[in-house]
């Protein structure tokens, strides 16, 4: 693997001994370098300069609009600032810097720097799953805060359960057969695109395992000689996406469990010609298909799929 991920990489000190320090955490928030950077309904703020931006704020210039210190969930530090995120519930979206709004971080991300799209991308996670876990599972109390915003821990006394911050994992797969890859589409996707074998681990399945039955449900194809490639957190909700190179051992395609619309096998030379149309290049999907791809020397498959977006969300 010859780049790193979007959204992946050591690009903050996520400082976690330091989480239960009340006094360390009250002087963090107090710092004039601190930054916030506020959620509004699981969008991040970009500035809407020539090369878009992360709209990270003073935290201390939020005045009035700061919100409450158990409302601010500590990310790290990243350079001299440390990183606080938070929700903004309001209905409409405010304006907290000029020239500055609320997207859709995977239509923006790969337009920012590695440390600013993996920042937002953990502030998102954080944002969401609190919102998710606002009652104890065990008993139904409300939850409150702890530990820097990194346990949800139950106001009932009696059970004060606590809750910590969960990934979903889901296997993503290229499957090849030599110059062939196996890609399918979802009928949700614009006309032409195709991308990897993706779903997640169920309870008690290895990742191998995960990957062996996924393929077999989505397209009927048996796989052998899996190998773990690189990993993406995905913060849409909460899922890490765990990547793999997989060969075919039988080509037939099957649809079992018709999550797919279609699976085809695709040569490198119908790729390279531009059918069909790839998973936006800020995705793992892309990866795999361009680890793949550049092994046969017709590449870069970069250059030659050029920048590609998701569709806008609903």
């Amino acid at each position: 693997m010859h780049r790193k991920n979007v959204f992946a990489g050591p690009y903050i000190d996520r400082m976690g001994h330091l989480r239960q320090d009340d006094e360390w955490l009250a002087s963090a928030m107090a710092d004039a370098r601190s930054l916030a950077i506020p959620v509004w309904k699981s969008q991040s703020l970009i500035t809407a300069e020539e090369t878009p931006r992360a709209g990270f704020v003073e935290l201390s210039a939020l005045g009035k609009d700061a919100p409450k210190r158990e409302e601010l969930i500590l990310l790290g530090r990243h350079g001299d600032a440390h990183y606080f995120a938070y929700e903004v519930e309001s209905a409409d979206p405010p304006v907290i810097l000029q020239n500055a709004q609320f997207q859709d971080l995977r239509q923006i991300a790969s337009q920012l720097t590695a440390a600013e799209a993996g920042i937002l991308a953990y502030a998102r996670a954080m944002i969401s799953w609190r919102r998710h876990h606002r009652f104890c599972g065990t008993c139904g109390a409300g939850t409150r805060p702890a530990k820097g915003g990194h346990v949800l821990r139950c106001s009932n006394t009696a059970c004060a359960h606590e809750q910590f911050p969960r990934l979903d994992p889901a296997i993503i797969v290229l499957v090849s057969d030599g110059d062939r890859a196996l890609l399918g589409r979802q009928a949700a996707w614009p006309k032409g695109r195709y991308s990897t074998i993706a779903g997640f681990v169920e309870p008690g399945e290895s990742l191998e395992d995960a990957v062996t039955r996924e393929v077999a449900e989505e397209t009927g194809v048996e796989v052998g000689n899996i190998q773990y490639h690189s990993s993406q957190p995905w913060p849409f909700p909460s899922s890490l996406m765990l990547g793999f190179l997989a060969h075919a051992k039988t080509r037939e395609i099957h649809l079992r469990d018709q999550e797919l619309e279609d699976a085809r096998w695709f040569s490198v030379a119908e790729i390279k010609a531009g059918n069909p149309l790839l998973p936006p290049n800020q995705s793992i999907s892309f990866s795999l298909i361009e680890h793949w791809f550049d092994s046969f020397g017709e590449g870069p498959l970069r250059d030659i799929a050029g920048t590609l977006s998701w569709p806008t969300p609903r």
